[in-house]
Formats: structure tokens, C-alpha cells, sequence
């Protein structure tokens, strides 16, 4: 037993050692934000406030429990300050207690353990995710050492000292990420399975679902809501629960389990499926064509379908090990379908040791170390895609350093970019946040949070690339690898960019015009924010008008459609109302001020809705229709 459990070892280490000065990336800025709020207030990491797509929101609607940022915030105490190298190092561990929970569980389940833990060791997701500061791997190696010790209780009936241990690791993954609670129906069915008179096993099966109970009953008492309401909330306002994106992230997910394993050696285990079912799967994925054509997207699918038919087929075995193997994959792929929005490869991690376990009990010594080679080759090329995407954005951030340190800078965008500016010395942006002549705006056209408005020169600018020819995220693609908004492909095969980020200078406006038409290229510069290119409005416009030589009112032409909520509009001039109008019914309509004196210079004009609305899958905040503003006699 030393030398395969010396070889994993050794794996781990290799596997995480090119990369541990990986850049911060993906959502670690959102727990590095709540780590550092734990430094103030340790019982409450998830009370920061953060920008998320332009606007305030608090981690209490984060979808994880504080475990990572609890963590992330002792490693800050311990090294003074964030560091990746030794960060990375201790985030690592998560990867050997994953690890070692497979090895575990393999051996209980399969003839050849080793081969079952390195398949699962090669996961994209797994490898990929792995380098970041996110839930995603200490979830999974929470939830696997959840599994592996309670197994090891029930086979030897009850021993309270391993459940004790796996209840400890239910608890700590409930801590984690929220679909936790779904250890409950897995662990149970195994006692059924195995050992059903055992009460104490039936109690540790609860150890998630009481934790998340604690504490949304601690965060309700000592802040007064319910972490769980806030996130339902924030899931409603961004159209994240609309069926639409249910439907396509279930599609996605569909895709990626074709990849959890190398999809060869999948379609290879799934051969003893009925034909009639494979035929069923072969038609689908065919008419995925007709939403996307590249093979790679189709292919996935039909082997994705077909590897979820072969596992439905395993749950009629009479074999206990296997049906319960099958119901972990069956049982966990049915509720992400229903959880989850973003349709993200690493939402199927705790289903990949099952899946890997089962394809070992099915397939030759020789095929398995095929799929692992070629899994660990794809796998260790997208990671080095993944670093050379965040290591542009702390090479960008770098380069704006002495511009930060001496000029104003806002950031309009998410992830890396916005962590390494920010510690810089730049902002984050809000939609609300008006730029003045002089201040810098970097921003990343992959994650912009909404456009840039006003005059603008660019200063700087870096494009984000890679020579190998894979893409999880990009400007153009169609991957699904971490979200799956912008198509369904399990990655995509390309050398497109990844993404452009620039600084631009915010020049000062200088207003020539009395009166705008919207769309006409002339009155875009005096446009300063809140409008869209299509003429729909945020809830607050601004534009800025030469004043007339004579005394004049200011008009502006709306249009209210049926899908608006705004029903009031608010004029103010330079700061002061100056006019405050309600209408009954949606139509178009004129409205305008009183005439106003004469003045020099310029003068800035605000339009406030009292309602705006969000119409999915589009995100923006939504007012009315603006056609035309201006000063008339």
C-alpha cells in the first residue's frame, strides 16, 4: 500500500507545483475581500460589501458559508499580507485530502484503486480549479472525506470514532458551499444499503443539513437575516432562477460530464447501454447542431447523454457497491440541474471520484492509463492557458502603478484585474459613479460590468492571449468551462484572444450642442451617463447642454413601453428638481420644465425613473426609452 500512496503523493505535488505563483483569479478576489473583513470582524466574514456588476452588494448573499475566508483571512495573519506562492502551497492540502479520500473510497470500490484515484486527479475542473482561492476543491475534498470515513464507520459497524470524523467533515463542507445538504440523501443510501439497523449512522447522515441550520439560526440572530433569503434575492433581481438559464445551464452541465473522464474511455464504459437509448442520444446530440454546429459542442453531448443513460442503466444492478455509486452520480446530477444557474464544469466535481471509480471497475488496465494520459495532457494545458490569462492581468496592473499612484483610477471590471489595481491604490466602479477630466478608467472587455461612458483616450492597453490553443474564457468563444452565458462547448478549441484590457483618460466634455438626439453620433460626447446604445435609459440619465443665449425650458421626448415599470420622472438642473411628473399608462410622451433664465457656460441634466426593470437573460437595469433632450424656446 506505501508505494501507491507515495506515488499519489508524489502526483499532488507535481501536479500543483508549476503553478503555485498562480494570479489571483475567477471570484478569489470575493473571498480574499471576505478574509479580510474576518480581520475586523472574525464572526462575520460574509458581511462585506463588494462590487458586483456595478453595484453594492453584501456577502451575505455569497452562495458559500465563511470556511474559505476564514481561511484565507489565517493565512493573512500568518504571512502579513496576501501572497500567492505560499497561499497556493497551503491550498494544496486540499488537493491531498481529495486525494487521499479517493484512494479511500477506490479501495472499497474497485479492483484498481489506483488507476480510479489518478482518473480522478486528471478532471479538468479538478485541475483547473485547484489553483484558485475558491470553495470549489476544499468543498470537493471536504465532501470526499465526508464520504470516504463514513463508509469506513458502516463497514465496521457504527465505529463511532470515524463517524464522529465524518460528521465533522459533513459539517465542515456545509460550511463550504451550500449543496452540502445533499451528502444527507447519499450517506443514507448507503446505510440502506449496508448496514440499515445502525441508528448512529442515520444520525451522521444529518451532520449538513444541521449545520446549515446553525448557522442561517446564528447569522438570523446576530445580523437579523437569513443568509440563505439575501442570496435568494440577489438570484431573483439578476434573473438567475429564470427557466431559460435553469435549461441551458443543465444542457451544460450535460456537456461537461462528458469530460469528467476522457470522453473515449466514457462512450467506451457506456457500450452496454440499450441501442434504443444510444440511438435516443445520437438524435440529440444531432440537433444540437442546429444550436451549434462545432463538433466539439455535439459530440460532448451525445456522450454526455449516453454516459448519463450508461449510469441510470447501473442503478439496476444488484450489485450494492455499484448501485450506490450510481445513485451518488444520478442522485447529485438531477439537484445541480435544479441548483444551479451558470451551467460551470466544476459544479459536477463531487460526482467525478463515482464516475471514475465505475469507468475502473469496467474498463482494462490499458484503456484507463489512455484516458489518463490524454485527460492529464488536456487538463495541464488548460491550467497554463488559465495562468497565462490571470498573470496578464497582474502584468497589466503592474504597468498602471505609477499612474495609480499619482492619478485617480476606477476600475470597470471583475476578478484579478480589480483585486491587483486595487491594491495599487485604483477603485472599484459603480454604474453610479460619475468619472471626472483627468481620472483613469481600466477595464477589461471580458468582465466589464457596464460600458464606459463620456470622452476617452486610450493610455495603455494589453492584450491577453495564449499560443496553446485552448480557451475557457474569452472574448469570442463559446465555452462553457466557468460560465455557460455565452455558449455550451465543454471549451473551446482556438487561438482567439482571451481578453483586451486598457486604461483610458477621461477628457472633459465640452458641451456644443442645446439639444440631443439620441443615436446621432454629434451628442454622444455630451452624454455623460445611464443611456444605452439602443435608447433605453438605466434609472438615472445624464447629459450635460450648452445653455441658449435667451431664456428657455428644457423638453425631453420618452417612451414608456408595456414591459416598463417606471411611472415618474425627476428633472434636475444642476443638482435642483425642477420638475416631477407621474404618468398613468405606458405611451410616448413630451414632457417639459418651466423656462429657465438665461445663463453662461454649461448645464448638467438629470433624469431620475422611479422604477427600472430587468428582463432576462439581458441584465441591465432597464427605465424607459429616450429619443431626444434639449433646451427649446
Amino acid at each position: 500500500m506505501r508505494r501507491p500512496l507515495l506515488l499519489i503523493l508524489a502526483f499532488v505535488l507535481l501536479l500543483r507545483l508549476p503553478f503555485l505563483n498562480q494570479a489571483v483569479q475567477g471570484d478569489d478576489d470575493i473571498y480574499l475581500t471576505g478574509a479580510r473583513h474576518a480581520l475586523i470582524d472574525p464572526l462575520h466574514p460574509n458581511h462585506a460589501n463588494y462590487i458586483f456588476r456595478g453595484e453594492v452588494v453584501n456577502m451575505q448573499g455569497h452562495p458559500h458559508p465563511p470556511l474559505v475566508s476564514w481561511i484565507l483571512a489565517a493565512l493573512i495573519a500568518v504571512f502579513g499580507d496576501i501572497r500567492e506562492i505560499p497561499f497556493h502551497a497551503v491550498f494544496a492540502l486540499f488537493t491531498l485530502m481529495a486525494a487521499l479520500s479517493t484512494w479511500s473510497l477506490a479501495k472499497r470500490f474497485t479492483p484498481r484503486p489506483l488507476e480510479a484515484t489518478l482518473l480522478f486527479l486528471a478532471v479538468p475542473a479538478f485541475v483547473v480549479n485547484g489553483n484558485s482561492f475558491e470553495s470549489d476543491v476544499p468543498f470537493t475534498a471536504l465532501w470526499l472525506a465526508a464520504v470516504a470515513l463514513f463508509v469506513k464507520a458502516v463497514d465496521e459497524n457504527g465505529n463511532e470514532k470515524w463517524l464522529a470524523a465524518a460528521g465533522l467533515a459533513a459539517a465542515l463542507a456545509a460550511m463550504t458551499a451550500y449543496q452540502a445538504v445533499l451528502l444527507t440523501p447519499i450517506l443514507a443510501i448507503y446505510v440502506w444499503l449496508n448496514r440499515r439497523h445502525c441508528k448512529a449512522s442515520w444520525a451522521t447522515t444529518l451532520a449538513a443539513p444541521a449545520m446549515f441550520v446553525l448557522y442561517q439560526v446564528f447569522e438570523r440572530t446576530t445580523s437579523g437575516a437569513l443568509p440563505a433569503q439575501v442570496l435568494s434575492g440577489y438570484l431573483n433581481s439578476h434573473g438567475f432562477q429564470a427557466a431559460a438559464q435553469k435549461l441551458k445551464s443543465a444542457l451544460a452541465l450535460i456537456v461537461h460530464f462528458a469530460w469528467i473522464v476522457f470522453p473515449a474511455i466514457l462512450a467506451f464504459a457506456a457500450r452496454r447501454i440499450p441501442k434504443s437509448v444510444l440511438a435516443l442520444a445520437g438524435i440529440a446530440a444531432a440537433a444540437g447542431i442546429f444550436y451549434d454546429p462545432n463538433p466539439l459542442f455535439w459530440i460532448s453531448l451525445g456522450i454526455g447523454l449516453a454516459g448519463l443513460a450508461w449510469i441510470v442503466t447501473l442503478l439496476r444492478r444488484p450489485d450494492p457497491q455499484v448501485h450506490f455509486l450510481a445513485a451518488w452520480v444520478a442522485l447529485f446530477f438531477a439537484a445541480a440541474c435544479v441548483l444551479f444557474f451558470a451551467g460551470s464544469a466544476r459544479y459536477l466535481l463531487p460526482i467525478a471520484v463515482p464516475v471514475a471509480i465505475l469507468v475502473s471497475r469496467d474498463l482494462d488496465r490499458k484503456w484507463l492509463l489512455a484516458g489518463f494520459a490524454a485527460q492529464l495532457a488536456l487538463s495541464l494545458s488548460l491550467s497554463a492557458v488559465s495562468y497565462q490569462h490571470w498573470d496578464g492581468y497582474r502584468q497589466f496592473a503592474r504597468e498602471l502603478a505609477p499612474q495609480a499612484q499619482s492619478t485617480r483610477v476606477w476600475v470597470n471590471g471583475e476578478w484579478g484585474l480589480r483585486y491587483y489595481l486595487e491594491a495599487e491604490g485604483a477603485l472599484a466602479m459603480s454604474k453610479d459613479q460619475v468619472a471626472r477630466p483627468g481620472d483613469v478608467i481600466a477595464t477589461s472587455l471580458l468582465s466589464q460590468a457596464f460600458p464606459n461612458e463620456g470622452l476617452l483616450a486610450v493610455t495603455a492597453r494589453r492584450t491577453i492571449t495564449s499560443p496553446i490553443p485552448l480557451r475557457m474564457n474569452s472574448l469570442h468563444g463559446r465555452s462553457a468551462f466557468s460560465v455557460a452565458s455565452s455558449g455550451l462547448r465543454p471549451f473551446d478549441i482556438s487561438l482567439d484572444e482571451i481578453d483586451e484590457v486598457r486604461a483610458e483618460l477621461v477628457q472633459e466634455r465640452k458641451a456644443t450642442l442645446e439639444s440631443l438626439r439620441i443615436g446621432d453620433p454629434a451628442s454622444a460626447p455630451q452624454i455623460i451617463r445611464g443611456l444605452f446604445a439602443d435608447g433605453w435609459t438605466g434609472g438615472e440619465v445624464v447629459v450635460t447642454l450648452k445653455r441658449p443665449a435667451h431664456p428657455a425650458a428644457i423638453t425631453a421626448t420618452l417612451n414608456i413601453p408595456p414591459a416598463a415599470a417606471a411611472r415618474r420622472v425627476e428633472v434636475l438642473v444642476d443638482g435642483v428638481r425642477v420638475l416631477d411628473k407621474t404618468f398613468e399608462k405606458p405611451g410616448v410622451y413630451s414632457v417639459a420644465t418651466g423656462v429657465l433664465p438665461a445663463q453662461p457656460g454649461a448645464a448638467t441634466v438629470t433624469l431620475r425613473f422611479d422604477k427600472t426593470v430587468r428582463v432576462p437573460p439581458d441584465q441591465r437595469d432597464l427605465g424607459v426609452l429616450l429619443s431626444e433632450i434639449g433646451f427649446v424656446k
